[in-house]
């Protein structure tokens, strides 16, 4: 497995050690030591709850700015489908896009473009029989990667398609060269402009591997104040949009799933609910369905925490702009087109577990034992003042030695702990 990359990030400086980031990490990647949080790397998926819900600006996402994009290289912009929703009274996309143009970029392809024509690949590869369903989108890198750690047995069922934003890199990159054959692959950078810290983990951990065509990536909250120091309603842009109704929609919860044409779905967002989604398709209660979209932030991409306006009125105002779209400018050249070989996604999801207590079996039952009859003395009351999410991961936390019972608030209060269970084997 590849060294993965996580774009989010610790300030300790800012951190005070109070416990709202640990009660609400979804994977219970956060932890209270020394009067400070720490990530566990190997747990955190980069959803950015924890930075979306410290009161103390403590946790941030990390990612490429904008000064640092290179003037002598051929610049090419990929903005996501969810930056249009961050202007008012937007009605034409190709002010953005212009913007884009006038800030520094050279050249500018819309990810919403791509988007349309996985959406037109992903219906053909639905046709097929031989794959298991539901299929699960790839769309959003952190539902890949909790699939890698929690769900063994639903790698098989993801996508075998790359995201948008690549396949807009991989046609970004083919239109330059034929737009301008004086330039060879060296002289062109590709910078995704995101609405999330995900996104920049997925690229960052595929360039450890040089599988990705993005070179930069950039917030969208950065991008956005760029772009309101240029944009002018007075003058008119460039006709650069070649994306529809199907692109941008996939900026907003179900615009995936809708687009494949095909009753059979289901459309989830928020991490809670996509859990439960994970876990009725893995307990096989889903097998009724041809395709399943999800979306850990709340309203799909525009709640990314990178972004800038209110996820709900920014759906509202994309929902607006689409009315003067057509439905979808991309599309495979023929009814029987094979999904592109450099389309296709060759990424392992193999299952990672995170929970594996040792190596030796045998080591790891004992430990199991202990952590058990720890659970059974604590408190119950998951409050969190121990550092750790929950008395049972504080449990688990004692027995691998990265706590102490002391921690524990009852303990330290003086109270007793609960006795310890008899053995029943004795």
């Amino acid at each position: 497995m590849a060294l993965f990359h996580h774009s989010v990030s610790l300030d300790k400086s800012k951190c005070i050690g109070c416990t709202n980031c640990i009660k609400r990490c979804p994977t219970e990647a956060i932890r209270i030591r020394d009067g400070h949080a720490y990530i566990i790397p190997e747990r955190c998926i980069d959803c950015g709850v924890c930075i979306r819900i410290c009161p103390h600006k403590a946790k941030k996402a990390v990612f490429d700015k904008f000064e640092s994009l290179p003037k002598d290289k051929y610049k090419i912009a990929l903005p996501a489908p969810a930056l249009y929703g961050q202007f008012e009274n937007l009605d034409d996309v190709n002010y953005v896009l212009q913007g884009l143009l006038d800030i520094g970029f050279d050249d500018v392809y819309e990810v919403a473009a791509a988007a349309e024509l996985v959406s037109d690949y992903t219906r053909r590869y639905l046709r097929r029989t031989d794959i298991p369903k539901p299929v699960i989108s790839t769309a959003c890198p952190v539902v890949s990667r909790l699939i890698m750690l929690r769900y063994p047995f639903l790698g098989e069922h993801i996508l075998p398609i790359k995201q948008p934003m690549e396949v807009a890199a991989i046609e970004a990159r083919k239109r330059a060269m034929q737009r301008h054959p004086e330039l060879k692959a060296e002289d062109i950078v590709v910078a995704f402009i995101s609405p999330c810290p995900a996104k920049v983990s997925y690229i960052r951990s595929e360039g450890a591997d040089s599988s990705t065509n993005i070179d930069y990536v950039f917030s969208i909250r950065e991008i956005y104040l760029e772009l309101l120091a240029v944009m002018k309603k007075d003058k008119q842009p460039a006709e650069l949009s070649g994306s529809g109704r199907i692109g941008i929609g996939w900026a907003s919860i179900g615009g995936e799933a809708t687009a494949i044409m095909n009753d059979k779905y289901l459309a989830a967002d928020g991490i809670e609910n996509v859990i439960r989604v994970l876990d009725e398709i893995d307990n096989g209660l889903l097998e009724n369905l041809d395709f399943i979209e999800l979306d850990a932030c709340n309203g799909g991409c525009v709640g990314g925490v990178l972004t800038v306006i209110n996820p709900y009125i920014a759906k509202a105002r994309l929902h607006t702009l689409r009315h003067y779209l057509p439905i979808s400018q991309n599309w495979a050249n023929n009814d029987d087109a094979e999904v592109p070989a450099e389309y296709l996604d060759e990424a392992e999801y193999e299952y990672h577990p995170v929970s594996v207590l040792d190596q030796d079996r045998e080591t790891a039952i004992e430990m199991m034992n202990r952590i058990e009859k720890l659970k059974k003395m604590l408190p119950g009351n998951d409050c969190g003042f121990c550092g750790s999410p929950t008395c049972a991961a504080f449990a688990a936390d004692v027995v691998k030695g990265q706590a102490k019972v002391e921690d524990c608030f009852t303990y330290l209060r003086g109270e007793p702990l609960k006795k310890e269970p008899a053995d029943d084997s004795q």
